[in-house]
C-alpha cells in the first residue's frame, strides 16, 4: 500500500529521497550508538521507507544509485566483575 506512493514519484526524486533517508539512518545508528534510544520505532520506518523506494526504483529499472558503505559501531566494552 505505502508503495504506491513511491511509484507516483519520478527516478531522480525518489533517489534523492533514497539517499536522503540513507542519511538519516546513519544518524540514527549513530545516536544510538551514543545510548540515546527515543527513536527506534523512527528508525524501524525509516528503513523500512527506504527499502520500498529502493523496490520501486528496481522495478524502473534504475541501478545509478550510489551505493553507501556501511559503518559498524564499535561494541560496548563489558566491565570485568571483581
Amino acid at each position: 500500500m505505502k508503495a504506491e506512493k513511491y511509484r507516483g514519484i519520478d527516478a531522480p526524486d525518489l533517489q534523492r529521497q533514497a539517499q536522503d533517508a540513507q542519511e538519516q539512518l546513519f544518524r540514527f545508528r549513530f545516536q544510538m550508538g551514543m545510548g540515546q534510544r527515543e527513536g527506534l520505532k523512527k528508525y524501524r520506518n525509516l528503513k523500512k521507507d527506504r527499502a520500498r523506494m529502493l523496490t520501486v526504483l528496481g522495478e524502473k529499472g534504475v541501478k545509478e544509485l550510489a551505493p553507501v558503505p556501511i559503518v559498524k559501531l564499535p561494541e560496548k566494552k563489558k566491565k570485568k566483575k571483581k
